[in-house]
């Protein structure tokens, strides 16, 4: 594990990279480290007000987690919901115990996986193109959220005069405008203009928020039980696959080292993520982990170190702080942010990590050759034909086809492997059945050699005639 070795020298590296990019970029950085906060906000105001986790505890922990990743990784690495378990506890009204029951589960499960090299298995035998399909249809679903969710419940006029559609075509003709001017602060000033708006937007929380105080949880067996059946079985795969395995891949695709850190690894992804969960979820914190559409984001946004995202987890660190005597202003503000600005920076979001899929065919990690070191010039990849050209882009599509239809993962996943194996068992019965031609011919030819020379004779007669 890169991060265990000589890991003075690396985190040394880690820090100059920060202030480095920090002091060329500061707008950018600031910018980017709001870019997944379209995902993070909703989710996290929806659970504070069922009572599902503590809003003081949240911010404190994911804002510290924020921060050590940022340290230790150097990358703008996101630290998001688990959006299975946020989507069933906030359903069920989940109680703080339950919901802190079922990110423990997930997370142990994680770590374990990690530390006996399980995950890391899975990512050296899982092929490219369905990582790729996982990304993909991870970033549609982010789309097809940003649409279905927030945006299309608003029209011309509402629901108020804050949040409407012209607000959303106003995000999108300037976010169309960085395409010419990709160094503007996007997200600053989205969040900016949401954050004024909200000021004025009419109250809609609830006044029953639980206490401001850290809770310290005992879950029973009952909470771990429903837990389990309800909410971490379904998020597990989610974690696994989109939030280590393509977040992984992801991190090395948009900032390979050098110039930029080395990528944490599958099994530093999985420790990271048990971690987090391990220690906060006790306290009422919200369920997280690292997702590949919070990556992509960042980076939309302008992110390429850790230090955008240690400047987000100091901001939530006070946030937190300040939780414990105006938890209800926080939470008001918060989720009266205009839908609409919102919508389109999940959008864009989900655009930025679709998009990651044209590269299948061309500089995909395993088309890629490397030199003796095992480093990338960023140039030579390897020549495929064009049938192996269409078979990995329809196991790409098989396996987004999947994971949207079904809306899962796990689905999405197994469909792609029985779609790239389908391929490979196809080559091999068809390779077996060309020898089993070639040998019975030759046998023929071999055995029946007055046959063979009566034929070459008729032959040449035929061209003397």
């Amino acid at each position: 594990m890169p991060l265990l070795t000589n890991p003075i020298p690396r985190l040394r590296r880690i820090h100059r990279h920060n202030v480095e990019t920090l002091k060329s970029q500061p707008l950018a950085e600031l910018s980017g480290s709001l870019g997944d906060l379209g995902t993070l906000l909703p989710l996290m105001t929806a659970l504070v007000i069922t009572n599902s986790i503590s809003l003081p505890s949240t911010l404190l922990f994911t804002g510290a987690a924020n921060v050590l990743t940022g340290v230790v990784f150097g990358l703008p690495l996101p630290v998001q919901p688990m959006k299975a378990i946020a989507a069933v506890a906030i359903a069920r009204k989940f109680t703080l115990e339950e919901n802190s029951a079922a990110g423990l589960v997930v997370a142990g499960l994680v770590g374990l996986f990690s530390v006996t090299g399980l995950i890391n298995w899975a990512n050296h035998v899982t092929p490219i193109p369905v990582v790729k399909g996982i990304q993909v249809g991870a970033g549609l679903s982010l789309c097809l959220s940003a649409g279905s969710n927030m945006l299309m419940p608003l029209t011309w006029t509402g629901p108020w005069w804050g949040d409407n559609l012209l607000w959303a075509i106003a995000a999108v003709v300037l976010l169309l405008f960085t395409f010419a001017r990709p160094r503007m602060p996007y997200a600053i000033l989205v969040f900016t203009v949401g954050f004024v708006l909200s000021i004025f937007a009419p109250n809609s929380t609830s006044s029953a928020i639980a206490d401001h105080a850290i809770p310290i949880l005992h879950p029973s067996g009952r909470d771990f039980l429903k837990a389990t059946t309800t909410a971490s079985l379904g998020q597990l795969p989610l974690t696994l696959l989109n939030s280590v395995i393509a977040a992984s891949a992801l991190a090395s695709d948009l900032l390979p080292s050098p110039p930029y850190p080395a990528a944490p690894t599958v099994t530093e992804f999985g420790i990271s993520v048990s971690v987090i969960n391990l220690v906060g979820c006790w306290f009422g914190a919200l369920p997280t982990c690292h997702g590949s559409g919070g990556l992509a984001g960042q980076y939309r946004f302008g992110a390429r170190s850790g230090s955008s995202i240690i400047f987000l987890g100091s901001l939530k660190f006070l946030l937190g702080i300040m939780a414990f005597w105006k938890t209800e202003t926080i939470v008001g503000v918060l989720s009266n942010i205009p839908k609409s600005l919102l919508g389109v920076l999940v959008l864009a979001a989900g655009v930025e990590l679709a998009k990651v899929g044209e590269s299948v065919n061309t500089d995909a990690r395993d088309l890629r050759v490397l030199d003796r070191d095992h480093a990338w010039d960023g140039k030579r990849v390897k020549d495929i034909g064009e049938r192996e050209r269409k078979e990995r882009w329809m196991v790409m599509f098989v396996t987004v086809a999947a994971l949207l239809t079904f809306k899962n993962d796990a689905v999405g996943f197994i469909s792609g492997l029985v779609w790239h194996w389908g391929f490979k068992a196809a080559r091999r019965v068809e390779g077996w059945t060309d020898g089993q031609v070639g040998r019975l011919f030759w046998r023929r030819v071999e055995h029946r050699p007055s046959e063979r020379t009566a034929l070459l004779a008729q032959e040449e007669s035929d061209i003397v005639a």
